[in-house]
């Protein structure tokens, strides 16, 4: 459907892929509009909802500035997705012991890999790569040790681990009946870590220059200053970590499902993208920080994966590279009620209802992620008919949630 309503009351507009968009969210884009860093305008997806700060569901385009809490501290956030060659009927009945084995096999919620897990191997190796950059950041912000008990421990135990919230992992069947396993998750406590330390400096830094916000979660690292080098140098290292820990559970996923399942293979490519990430790119013929913000790349011909809730579709799709979207789509579904909502407005026995068919936690403790608290993952797809096609549509039959 395009864009449904531009705002005209920022310095620049905003642009709009929905009708469905509370006032609050509004005014975080609003609010985004009239920075200075701003460039063109600013483009909130049909999945677009009130986040910290910065809209959930918005692309914001910078010049020469990026804005950490924009970023979140979620950094590098996103999905992962790849066929099978199993087909539905290659499934067990009961598919219980399945999610258990997979619950096993990836830490959830708070739960971390055991530091004898981390030691020896290719993993090894691949965390002391890791492991060097962290050090050159960390030896000139000592401070972010303090934010995070076993700094140096934690974050490779957290290595191929889910997280809570809304991250998960599914196996899904296609249109033709394939099998995919796909799953959501980010760079974990050290990507937290990293986001509200930087989000802090920037707003240090905003006090020391005498500049006034509309928000104190908008605060920005100008380019050339030290804390903006020290911020891209962290936030790609998150990001990085980011993929790696998707990557780790991924093949944990299909080492589960080979001990359980008749022999399969890999049937096309992985799709592994952030949708909480800034990267430098060039649009309308300019060079700008693009910062998405629950919100995918959807350049022209790239995959890319949009989960609807735990009870309703997932799409595959291919970008179109709608440059008035900055190449993007929306992310999933987008939240309609706050997780605390949630809780008061439904029980485990709705959860059950909302959930059935699928094989899940059906319990209290995930009632916050009842797919009433989501936006109907079709309205948000019809209204982006021209920043995304359709590649195929998957429904969940299994979820293992943080």
């Amino acid at each position: 459907m395009g864009i449904q309503i531009e705002l005209n009351k920022g310095r620049v507009p905003v642009k709009v892929w929905t009708r469905d968009i509370e006032p609050e969210a509004i005014q975080q884009l609003l609010n985004v509009a009239s920075l200075t860093i701003v460039h063109g305008h600013v483009a909130a997806m049909p999945d677009v909802h009130a986040g910290i700060g910065a809209t959930v569901g918005s692309v914001i385009p910078t010049k020469q500035a990026i804005i950490p809490a924009a970023v979140g501290v979620d950094i590098g956030c996103g999905m992962n997705a790849v066929r099978t060659s199993l087909r539905a009927g290659q499934l067990p009945d009961t598919l219980r012991a399945l999610r258990l084995g997979i619950e096993g096999a990836v830490p959830c919620g708070f739960e971390q890999h055991a530091a004898s897990h981390m030691r020896g191997g290719a993993l090894e190796c691949v965390g002391r790569r890791l492991d060097a950059r962290l050090d050159a950041i960390v030896g000139k912000h000592p401070g972010l040790m303090k934010m995070q008990r076993r700094f140096n421990e934690t974050w490779l135990c957290q290595l191929g681990t889910l997280g809570g919230g809304n991250h998960f992992i599914e196996l899904c069947l296609d249109e033709a009946d394939q099998v995919w396993v796909m799953l959501h998750s980010g760079s974990r406590g050290i990507g937290n870590v990293i986001g509200r330390y930087f989000i802090a400096a920037a707003q240090k830094d905003m006090r020391r220059h005498q500049i006034r916000l509309p928000d104190r979660d908008l605060a920005y690292f100008n380019e050339g200053s030290a804390l903006f080098d020290d911020y891209v140098e962290a936030v790609a290292w998150a990001q990085d970590y980011a993929l790696l820990n998707r990557r780790q559970m991924l093949a944990a996923v299909l080492e589960v499902l080979k001990m359980r399942l008749p022999s399969f293979s890999l049937d096309g490519e992985a799709i592994n993208c952030h949708h909480n990430y800034v990267a430098r790119e060039r649009h309308f013929g300019e060079d700008l920080f693009i910062t998405r913000k629950g919100a995918i790349s959807a350049r022209a011909g790239e995959l890319g994966i949009i989960p609807g809730s735990m009870g309703a579709r997932s799409y595959i799709v291919r970008g179109l590279g709608n440059e008035q979207a900055f190449g993007s789509c929306a992310h999933g579904a987008g939240r309609r009620m706050s997780r605390s909502a949630a809780k008061r407005r439904f029980s485990r026995f709705d959860l059950e209802a909302q959930t059935a068919g699928i094989e899940c936690r059906k319990d209290g403790g995930v009632v916050d992620e009842i797919p009433a608290a989501y936006k109907d993952i079709d309205r948000v797809m019809d209204n982006q008919r021209d920043l995304v096609e359709v590649v195929h549509t998957l429904k969940q039959v299994l979820c293992v949630k943080g």
